[in-house]
């Protein structure tokens, strides 16, 4: 039996990582995100930052030895996976409809302060995998860039006192934080740039987490931050490609009762690996509103029974077999989020080892739904 449609809602317990390099807001941003949807009715979970307990402690990082560091890093890997799971599991026996768990930093933030190989002996040691820890554990992370990269006036050790770093070894930190999360599906980095006050900042991390939600933010934000833009991509360069993490996606489109409701499934592989997730469209307002959730593999096959047998399946990068509607030519689309406007020239900076064709955001003819009918639809 097919379990509870996702038209009509269930019970949702969404979990978040906030993390990001040292001044960067988390724990106002915590803060403000906890107080944000306890207005709104969410029972709200904050968990700890377990680097700070066990510091705060007297650990001193700086004076660790190579061996160490390392026995440290594993140590709070191990208790940072502990102190989540208690927040987990009082989430699951929660009789709230709706939480949210935030947490403080998660399980791939260690890897940014340990070589690659010692990384992958750790959790081999513990017999842990990077896929579950990245892939499966959490809904989004959230990025809280560190003031030293764009908002330098604003870089202080004051408010920490477990906080040593330099500007530049601040900035460092942050790339190899953003970089340890590579891979997870829903990453949105809250920058400093086009932010007039530390508040429009706070307001962005509203936003972006609001937008990844599918909750409507309009009569509460003054500044929406997160905006997908489309742009159809000819070719690139493969040399100048940055590091990047590359998977296997498969969608399936759903039927249903209502021409205003699309539902879609995703499967996303890598290195044997798979995460499946279920995405509702609703086109009632303005701008439709999305929601996701994570689904375990029996949820995911009781629901592909539901599937239109009118849709192709696609990946992002659209490869042999192409839908009807590609006209056999290989078809590229790049997505973004940016607070540009459509239409904005200047902004986003787009990769220079790309050959754009054109801005096709919101363009119907190259929606993803559009894209998998067996009709087969022209584009200009």
């Amino acid at each position: 039996m097919v379990e509870q449609n996702p038209i009509y809602g269930r019970r949702r317990i969404y979990k978040i990582v906030l993390t990001g390099g040292p001044c960067g807001g988390k724990t106002t941003g915590q803060e403000r995100l906890r107080t944000f949807f306890e207005e709104i009715g969410w029972k709200v979970y904050t968990v700890p930052e377990t680097a700070n307990i066990l510091l705060g402690g007297g650990v001193k990082f700086a004076e660790l030895s190579k061996e160490q560091c390392y026995r440290f890093q594993k140590d709070m890997l191990l208790a940072l996976l502990r102190i989540e799971a208690v927040f987990f599991n009082q989430a699951d026996v929660s009789n709230a409809e709706r939480i949210l768990i935030i947490c403080d930093r998660g399980a791939m933030d260690p890897a940014a302060y340990i070589d690659k190989k010692s990384w992958n002996e750790m959790l081999k040691e513990t017999n842990l995998d990077q896929f579950s820890l990245r892939e499966e554990r959490y809904d989004q992370i959230l990025h809280m860039t560190t003031a030293a990269d764009g908002a330098e006036e604003y870089y202080t050790l004051a408010n920490s006192n477990v906080r040593t770093e330099t500007i530049q070894e601040a900035i460092e930190h942050d790339r190899r934080t953003r970089d340890a999360w590579l891979g997870h599906p829903r990453v949105d980095v809250i920058e400093n740039v086009g932010c007039k006050s530390f508040d429009d900042k706070l307001l962005k991390l509203i936003a972006a987490l609001c937008s990844r939600m599918g909750l409507p933010t309009e009569d509460r934000l003054a500044f929406n931050s997160s905006r997908k833009r489309k742009w159809l991509v000819a070719s690139f360069d493969k040399k100048r490609l940055p590091r990047c993490e590359v998977f296997l996606v498969r969608h399936n489109y759903l039927c249903t009762d209502d021409q205003n409701v699309q539902v879609r499934l995703r499967s996303r592989s890598q290195h044997g690996r798979t995460t499946y997730a279920i995405t509702t469209r609703h086109y009632e307002g303005p701008e439709p509103v999305e929601t996701r959730m994570q689904l375990n593999y029996r949820e995911y096959m009781n629901y592909i029974k539901m599937e239109d047998r009118s849709r192709y399946y696609h990946l992002d990068t659209y490869t042999s077999p192409l839908p009807p509607s590609c006209e056999g030519k290989p078809l590229m689309l790049l997505e973004t989020y940016t607070t540009a406007l459509v239409g904005d020239t200047s902004e986003p900076l787009l990769p220079d080892f790309m050959n754009i064709l054109k801005e096709v955001t919101g363009d119907p003819a190259y929606s993803m739904y559009t894209i998998a009918n067996l009709k087969v639809v022209k584009r200009s």
